[in-house]
């Protein structure tokens, strides 16, 4: 059995965003604040679906900055990857809170569409610079930490969409105050849904291949398979797995079948380690953190036995009896 890990930065610890994060926190709570004040006074769609998007912002920064406090915590016994998977579900909860305020934007402006209500656009123009104005400050907080994991990436997205609904709310104030046309409130609602719910969409998608444990998007298995096979004494690989713990930790298991006298000439060792730097070195997802089973012909045809047998014993009936 053969184990290899790196504990750098890429699958070991991820960096430490909290302070980012808190600042990020506190700007777009300020944002909620504002545009809540200015959707009460305005009764504007856009200004309300981008406060609701704010405020559903401001959370998934709180959950993000909770995950990233928790991913810092040490492994344990109990724990053996530690809260690293913590980041994975904060950005699902977030996905999950941006598809409901996209939904209720986009049928609340296609209502409005039909029934405009009337906005004053000198207020709405303020409450929308404000509000751009915050989150331009939010974004540059988080800019350079997106690419650390899919909680900051979230965490960034998440802001730097408010600002682009910040920037229709201003547009639609400018059209209103210039041509009076009042469905200008809504039709911002809803590009404001559109750039919400493609987003909620791709993150949802993502992070449930990481909690169903699919293969790491770039990592091909068969071909790991081949280029394992065309080394030197390997008969067979099987029961090949890969998934991924959280950004930037892809796990990888194998039992792999070789010659007989590897295990008599001490060659087992050297076997193990040709693997390992295998899966490491010469694939586009690297996977530092690998698990092995070496293992003969014999062993691997008892395993596979054992499975048959376990199969079909699963599918007896309750009471079955077997003949003497």
């Amino acid at each position: 059995m053969g184990h290899g890990h790196s504990h750098g930065t890429a699958a070991g610890q991820s960096p430490d965003f909290r302070v980012r994060l808190w600042i990020a926190f506190s700007i777009t709570a300020l944002i909620v604040v504002a545009q809540g004040v200015g959707a009460v006074v305005t009764g504007s769609l856009a200004l309300l679906t981008d406060t609701v998007h704010a405020l559903v912002d401001a959370s998934g920064l709180l959950v993000a900055l909770i995950a990233a406090t928790l991913m810092v915590r040490p492994a344990t016994s109990r724990r053996t990857w530690g809260f690293r998977r913590v980041e994975v579900i904060a950005a699902l909860a977030q996905s999950a809170l941006l598809l409901v305020v996209g939904i209720y934007a986009a049928i609340e402006g296609i209502r409005r569409l039909f029934e405009p209500p009337e906005v004053p656009a000198t207020e709405l123009l303020v409450f929308g610079v404000v509000g751009l104005a915050a989150n331009i400050v939010a974004i540059a907080v988080l800019s350079s930490g997106r690419a650390a994991n899919l909680n900051m990436r979230a965490a960034f997205l998440e802001v730097l969409n408010d600002a682009l609904g910040s920037v229709a709310v201003i547009i639609a104030a400018i059209v209103i105050a210039t041509t009076g046309f009042a469905q200008a409130d809504a039709v911002a609602g809803l590009l404001i849904a559109a750039l919400i719910l493609p987003r909620a969409l791709r993150l949802m998608r993502e992070t449930l291949a990481v909690l169903m444990e699919f293969t790491p998007p770039g990592l091909d298995l068969e071909q790991v398979r081949e280029h394992i096979l065309a080394l030197d004494h390997v008969r067979d690989v099987h029961d090949l797995h890969a998934s991924t713990v959280a950004t930037g930790l892809p796990v990888l298991t194998a039992h792999v079948v070789v010659d007989d006298e590897c295990f008599t000439d001490g060659h087992a060792a050297q076997m193990l380690r040709q693997v390992r730097h295998c899966v490491a070195h010469h694939f586009t997802v690297s996977v530092e953190h690998s698990t092995f089973q070496i293992e003969t012909e014999e062993v691997a045809a008892e395993e596979t036995d054992a499975q048959v047998h376990g199969q079909q014993a699963g599918r007896e009936p309750p009471g079955a009896r077997h003949a003497p």
